[in-house]
């Protein structure tokens, strides 16, 4: 259920009408990334606490290169999420796309910008293939993708032979993961996104007092934009710190950040102010009224899958820069923990609730709990458990609130 915001005088609610319907959402059941923010702080402060090494400006920097991959193929995710639909393919959907790389830029020679745009084509290729059988045929997703989870191990393994692993040589590429930009261009990416975001509140506040829409208070939008750059600086500041241990300085905002700052920006853009967008929540909200309505289901899932399956190779690509090399078994857990960052971030099972941001938030839950663990020399079973214990718990926190949606809209 969706709940207005009362309106006190002419288009601008008060600061006090915008908290009354947050907190009447939060009641209906629409808590959207809160559980998952509270629970990131709690970790912090926990870890921070276990652990001397936590909060150090190296770890914070490994961190955030760990938690990239699973983001992004946690953003993959989403679009297939939305849809009340599941890509257990994902992984290896990732592994088979640098998989073709490989064979085309190592053993066939090919260019690797050319090889790279290949193997994501496979991406969008296999993407295709899920969604002609879940669009067209009708079969669950779950079973197509399952399929493919086997299928595409056993096309890695005739690709690049069994046990193969092989190095990435591409420096450019190695860089993506382990190179970090001047502290200078820190600061200005910085300065960008928080200029971006200020003209684009400008530009949608100006839109809806155009139309006759009701708009926030200016207050918000300046708490907003300066929330954005006070935690923005912080993170920039404490990245622009020296933390080499020798000689050599080791300093600046790592090359992936702005990389996976920009998916996000395009793939937010992409559902919240596109046609295409708002039909994916239309059709993982009510897939028969968005049918009635005129939309083309079959089509919007189609091109749901073919967008996850192509992030899903990016993810791939981050993956081989991280480790430096390409692997027959790639990809084979990963695809549970991105369904577990999206779903702790707040995007529902169920379809039609939830965004790329929230998702972004979950894969830092995850990947705090996975390096927290290891520097507190915790076993890996304990981290399944207590991620998989996670899961659970964000999945009920779901079905909780959608519950409790349905009897306020029954209420209603």
């Amino acid at each position: 259920m969706t709940y207005t915001t009362p309106i006190a005088t002419g288009h601008e609610g008060t600061v006090r009408d915008q908290l009354t319907g947050y907190l009447q959402r939060i009641r209906g059941g629409d808590m959207g990334a809160l559980p998952a923010v509270l629970a990131l702080l709690v970790l912090a402060a926990l870890f921070s606490i276990l652990s001397p090494y936590f909060l150090t400006t190296g770890n914070i920097a490994n961190l955030f290169v760990q938690a990239s991959e699973l983001m992004v193929l946690a953003f993959a995710l989403v679009f297939v999420l939305l849809l009340a639909e599941i890509d257990l393919s994902a992984g290896v959907t990732a592994g088979s796309g640098m998989a073709v790389f490989q064979v085309l830029f190592s053993n066939l020679g090919w260019n690797w910008i050319v090889a790279l745009i290949i193997a994501l084509g496979a991406g969008a290729v296999i993407g295709a293939f899920i969604g002609f059988f879940v669009s067209r045929i009708g079969v669950p997703s779950f079973v197509v993708t399952l399929g493919l989870f086997l299928g595409l191990q056993g096309f890695m393994l005739l690709l690049l032979g069994d046990g193969g692993i092989y190095r990435l040589e591409q420096a450019e590429l190695k860089a993506i993961m382990n190179s970090n930009m001047p502290v200078w261009a820190g600061w200005v990416m910085l300065v960008i996104v928080v200029a971006g975001s200020l003209i684009l509140s400008l530009y949608d506040r100006r839109r809806r007092t155009k139309v006759g829409l009701p708009t926030r208070p200016a207050i918000m939008l300046v708490i907003k934009i300066a929330a954005l750059a006070v935690v923005g600086g912080l993170v920039v500041a404490l990245l622009s710190i020296n933390r080499g241990q020798g000689m050599l300085a080791v300093e600046g905002v790592p090359v992936v950040i702005p990389i996976v700052l920009v998916i996000l920006v395009v793939g937010t853009f992409v559902l919240d102010r596109t046609l295409f967008g708002r039909y994916i929540y239309a059709v993982g909200g009510n897939p028969e009224a968005a049918r009635r309505a005129g939309i083309k289901v079959p089509q919007i899932r189609l091109y749901a899958f073919i967008i996850c399956s192509s992030l899903a190779v990016v993810s791939g690509l981050l993956h081989a820069s991280r480790i430096g090399s390409i692997e027959s078994t790639a990809g084979r857990s990963i695809v549970l923990s991105g369904v577990a960052a999206a779903v702790v971030g707040g995007v529902s099972l169920f379809g039609g609730r939830g965004r790329l941001a929230y998702a972004a938030i979950g894969a830092l839950v995850i990947s705090i709990i996975d390096n927290g663990l290891g520097l507190i020399g915790l076993p890996a079973g304990a981290n399944f458990l207590i991620t998989g214990g996670v899961l659970v718990a964000a999945a009920t926190v779901d079905a909780l609130s959608r519950r409790r949606s349905g009897v306020s809209l029954t209420r209603a």
